[in-house]
């Protein structure tokens, strides 16, 4: 289902916004989860945890502002939607550097929302949101890729470390844990650096030598003998494709 976080600090603007998407969703019965978030801190914690296909945020907020806030998701996704909506258009250089979708300027123009909706929900490709169904002791469990930290092959089983720290582990494998992760891998944000490991780069804090440290405190190592092509992998990433 499609995922929409809406966060302004002002409770007028955030309830008249929230109600123009409803609009427009029940005018092309389209279904979807929208959140509110009156503080971006509340939108950042919540990022944590879950992720979002379109984030539609204002710029002059208290403590975090939008740009900081779109830097905070851009290193989270690349594939998610920005849009601004604010009242200074004096931001609308330094907000491209995250590349959102579309600057608009408030009072918002409910048509002029309708069509940068249109535009963002004709980006989003559901097709590329990977799942994995594993086997455990209680039975099958179906993951969805974006759920999925990091996870690591042990004892001929896969431990499954969620973002939010909530661990899923296999029974034993009736195949080899390259042959396991491959559907992983078929997403962009994975990577194995480590014969015994698959990572989710974006919960990536820092990359070392040693191997990458994550935003909620986990380790993933990296094998010396890869760690030129797994650090070029990374910086291609989070690049965007420009890193060679």
């Amino acid at each position: 289902m499609l995922k929409i976080a809406i966060c302004d600090d002002q409770p007028r603007e955030l309830k008249i916004i929230n109600e123009y998407v409803l609009e427009y969703l029940d005018a092309r019965t389209l279904q979807a989860e929208i959140k509110k978030f009156a503080h971006p801190d509340e939108l950042l914690t919540a990022t944590q945890t879950e992720s979002f296909h379109l984030y539609l945020l204002d710029i002059v907020m208290p403590m975090v502002s939008g740009l900081e806030l779109g830097q905070s998701i851009r290193r989270i996704s690349r594939e998610a939607q920005i849009v601004y909506i604010t009242t200074e258009p004096g931001y609308a250089l330094d907000a491209y550097a995250v590349n959102p979708l579309h600057y608009l300027i408030k009072p918002i123009e409910k048509q002029t929302l309708f069509s940068a909706l249109e535009l963002a929900f004709s980006k989003v490709d559901f097709g590329k949101e990977i799942t994995v169904t594993v086997k455990t002791k209680v039975g099958l469990h179906t993951l969805s890729a974006v759920q999925i930290a990091y996870c690591e092959y042990k004892k001929h089983a896969v431990r499954y470390t969620l973002i939010g720290g909530e661990q899923v582990e296999t029974i034993t494998l009736a195949c080899s844990f390259a042959e396991h992760i491959t559907p992983l891998l078929h997403d962009a944000r994975f990577l194995s650096p480590h014969v015994s490991f698959a990572l989710n780069m974006s919960r990536v804090e820092k990359l070392s030598r040693e191997g990458f440290y994550l935003r909620d405190g986990g380790f993933v190592p990296v094998s010396a003998k890869q760690y030129a092509s797994v650090r070029n992998a990374y910086l291609n990433y989070r690049l965007g494709g420009e890193a060679k």
